[in-house]
């Protein structure tokens, strides 16, 4: 019983600490992006942003694969949990932006984006683990 809750905390442990990555990451390189003078240096804050953010995705299926050995489906779940978690913090920054500077934000993107990130996420992160399961086994059986 004890490693059954061991195993929860680790999981619920990396999907806040990826979701809050993913949060950091959007509003840090947003704002590299615009203090920049140039659209090829915002184009390159803004890549910059997109591949920390991959390499997370990609570290936490990893690490629910290879150290938590949870299933594809499972594993596919957190990562698309950590990705909705980052969604709703970045519409709740552009919500909080949007009352400071006087412009309208639509509720309904607070449930919007993390739905909208969450749902290809899980698809992907499926593959992507299901492969990484694949390759466990068949290492496993050699």
């Amino acid at each position: 019983m004890a490693e059954l809750s061991l195993s929860r905390l680790r999981w619920i442990r990396a999907l806040l600490f990826v979701g809050v990555l993913y949060l950091v990451a959007g509003l840090v390189f947003a704002a590299l992006a615009r203090s920049t003078g140039s659209n090829q240096g915002q184009a390159a804050w803004r890549l910059a942003a997109w591949v920390i953010s991959a390499a997370a995705f990609a570290a936490h299926i990893a690490y629910e694969q290879v150290r938590l050995r949870t299933s594809p489906r499972t594993t596919a779940l957190h990562a698309s949990l950590a990705v909705g978690l980052g969604a709703f913090g970045l519409a709740v920054a552009a919500s909080l932006h949007g009352q400071a500077v006087h412009r309208h934000f639509p509720v309904f993107a607070l449930a919007l984006w993390p739905v909208l990130t969450a749902l290809p996420a899980f698809v992907v992160a499926l593959a992507a683990a299901a492969v990484l399961s694949r390759a466990r086994r068949k290492e496993g059986s050699t």
